[in-house]
Formats: C-alpha cells, sequence, structure tokens
C-alpha cells in the first residue's frame, strides 16, 4: 500500500514516475494525429492542460490517456477529425448522464471482474495486432532492427527503478529521426506560439461519433478507465477513498471540454496509473510534470508536429504500443485459477475484437453468463 498524504511532490522520483504512461499515451496520439489529420497543437496543448489539471485536483498519480477503442478505430479506419471530436462530445454526455443518475455505480456492482478483465484482454489483443500490423512492419529490414533493439532494451530494464525502459527508447527513436529524417529546418522554422483552435462540432459529426466511435468504447470505459482504475487506487491508496461516482464526472467533464478546442477524447486508466507509480509516482506531480510537456510542446512546437511524429520511427512506437497491449492481456491473470471465471474473460475478450460493436456484445453476454455461472453454482448438486 502507498500513502503520501495530499501533498504534490517535484522530486527526482515524481520525475522518474512522469515516464511510465509514456507507452500508451505516445503511440496512440501519434496514430490519432496521422489517421485523422487533426491539428497537432490544440491536441498536444488540451492534453497536457487535462493531464495537469487531473494532477492536481486528485493529488496523486491519476493519469489522463486517449480513449483506446477510439484510437484503434480511428487508426485502423482513418476517421476524421471532426467525427472523433463529435465522439469526444458524445461520450461526454453519456458518461455525465450515467455518473449523475447513479446508473455507473449500480454497474460497478453489476458487471463481475472477469468480464473486466476480458474487455482489458480484448484491447490489449487489439492494440497487439495494431503494433505489430501498422507500426512494426512500417520500415522494412531497417524497421525491424529498430524493432528488436527497442524490444531487447524494455526486456533488460523491466521492473528498473531508476531507468524507465520507454526512455532509452525513445531517445533511440528521437535520435534514429534527427540523424534520418527529421527535417531540421522545418522543426525551427515551426517555434513559435499556439493556442488551440476553437471549432464547435455538428449535430450530424457528434451522432456519426457516437454510433461509429462512441459506442464500441463505452464498455471498455465502464470496465477499464471506472472500474479497474477505482479498484487499482483503492489497492494503491485506499486511504484516498477515490469513488466510482468521482472518476465517472471528471471523465465526462474532461470530454465535455476537450473537443471544442481540438483536444483528443480521453480517460482514465488503471494501466497509466500503475505505470506512473511503478516509475516512482505517488503524488499528482508526476502526472503534472508528464502534461507539461505536452503542454510546452504543443504550445511553442505545435506547428511542427506533423513532421516531426511523421520522422519519429513507428516501429520503436510500435514496440512501446505492444508492450502496452501485453500489460493489459497480463491483467487476466488473476482470474485464471477459476474454472468458471476464466473462459468467461477469454470469451469476451475474442467477442470484443472479433465481432462489430464487440465490446457492447461481450460485456452484455459476459455479465449474463456470469450470472447464469454464479447461480449454478448456488445450486445444490443433491437438489431435487
Amino acid at each position: 500500500m502507498a500513502s503520501a498524504g495530499t501533498h504534490i511532490r517535484f522530486d527526482r522520483h515524481e520525475l522518474a514516475g512522469a515516464f511510465g504512461d509514456v507507452g500508451t499515451s505516445l503511440p496512440l496520439l501519434v496514430g490519432i494525429a496521422l489517421a485523422a489529420k487533426i491539428d497537432g497543437a490544440s491536441m498536444l496543448v488540451m492534453f497536457g492542460l487535462l493531464q495537469v489539471v487531473t494532477g492536481l485536483v486528485y493529488r496523486m498519480p491519476m493519469p489522463v490517456q486517449p480513449l483506446k477503442a477510439m484510437a484503434a478505430i480511428v487508426i485502423a479506419q482513418g476517421i476524421a477529425g471532426p467525427v472523433l471530436f463529435g465522439a469526444g462530445l458524445a461520450i461526454g454526455v453519456t458518461m455525465l448522464v450515467l455518473t449523475a443518475t447513479g446508473l455507473l455505480e449500480w454497474l460497478a456492482r453489476v458487471v463481475p471482474k472477469s468480464v473486466v478483465r476480458g474487455i482489458q484482454f480484448g484491447l490489449g489483443l487489439q492494440l497487439a495486432s495494431i503494433a505489430l500490423k501498422n507500426y512494426v512492419q512500417a520500415d522494412g529490414i531497417t524497421g525491424f532492427i529498430l524493432a528488436g533493439v527497442s524490444f531487447v532494451i524494455i526486456v533488460v530494464l523491466l521492473g528498473h527503478d531508476k531507468i524507465p525502459g520507454a526512455l532509452p527508447v525513445l531517445a533511440l527513436g528521437i535520435a534514429y529521426a534527427v540523424l534520418f529524417s527529421l527535417d531540421q529546418g522545418h522543426l525551427v522554422r515551426s517555434f513559435g506560439f499556439d493556442l488551440p483552435v476553437f471549432r464547435a462540432p455538428s449535430l450530424a459529426e457528434i451522432t456519426t461519433g457516437f454510433i461509429v466511435l462512441a459506442l464500441p468504447q463505452i464498455p471498455l470505459s465502464l470496465g477499464n478507465s471506472v472500474l479497474a482504475t477505482r479498484q487499482l487506487a483503492e489497492d494503491l491508496f485506499p486511504e484516498r477513498n477515490i469513488t466510482i461516482r468521482k472518476i465517472g464526472f471528471t471523465y465526462s467533464l474532461m470530454n465535455l471540454v476537450s473537443p471544442w478546442f481540438g483536444g483528443v477524447p480521453t480517460c482514465h486508466g488503471s494501466g497509466g496509473m500503475a505505470g506512473h507509480f511503478t516509475f516512482g509516482g505517488r503524488t499528482g506531480g508526476s502526472v503534472v510534470i508528464y502534461g507539461s510537456l505536452f503542454l510546452a510542446t504543443g504550445l511553442f512546437f505545435g506547428a511542427g508536429f506533423d513532421q516531426i511524429v511523421s520522422a519519429f520511427p513507428l516501429p520503436i512506437l510500435g514496440v512501446l504500443l505492444l508492450f502496452e497491449a501485453l500489460t493489459l492481456i497480463w491483467l487476466i491473470r488473476d482470474v485464471t485459477p477459476s474454472r468458471s471465471e476464466f473462459p468467461i474473460t477469454i470469451l469476451v475478450g475474442l467477442v470484443a475484437v472479433g465481432l462489430p460493436y464487440g465490446y457492447l456484445i461481450g460485456l452484455v453476454l459476459g455479465t449474463v453468463l456470469a450470472k447464469l455461472a454464479s447461480g449454478s453454482r448456488l445450486v445444490s448438486p443433491d437438489a431435487p
């Protein structure tokens, strides 16, 4: 158990913890920016600002991450930016209604852990597929070499207390980009001061975003962003008494504000909290530091973001994303001993990635099967 009180610290431990979530956020942000063709400055400033505010509000390493199911669909299908922003508003309204009416807390009681783990398992499979197919294979032999070196570095540094494995891998990617693919003159010319651009999503964009992106995201958000995050906060910071209701409200407010200024839809996440905590984050300082880096990049180098991300080697981002996928998949270990829960977890995960609206179908189907299995265990074998 960790106990850091309610004070925010800015020390070397918080600095190290700040990079614990980079393997999740950076590949998804880059993938979204390239696929949806959105304004880099607006995206980075809003993403960084949400991190800073969240760190100050929670005063613990509560992460802010791009919505993963939305990101996976946007990257795989090339969904346009306006639809993405509409989806952000749609899911913000949906989560606000669920939270304000108490339905979110009811769902937290109804949905069993086996289904939550199945949703996380399915997302892990989906992100791993994107990492291997879209990123690792992007640059031929050179890309495979970069990916292989990055993979070895992260494996060697897994669990290292002082050096997050993602840092040297990011350094490798930056060095490769600077030496071989980055137009440094363009980078210098892109230096300036940029603020987010205001835009109002249309009703059609909100409706399309809800159907195409928000509906597949909602079950994952319930499972990972809300339920699993609350559970991990209780495990690591029991004295803080973080509630489902508070997580639901901050989730909804982020998405009710950010899309108006070109920000990607965001959530909290158990994996991100674990990443910050693993590398030393114990207060909101790690999240504030992390967000400040995105905020500064967006304000002063946002105009060159498209060129910068195009220069960064995709295979390295693929390896970072792959490890995040493996982390999500590994979460099913706590249901593997159960002969009734484990098959449900696997089924939910396979349905989530194999069917249209699979996350929604998997959530409902898995919950029903879990309740039936639980009911059958209550019946005595000798009952008439």
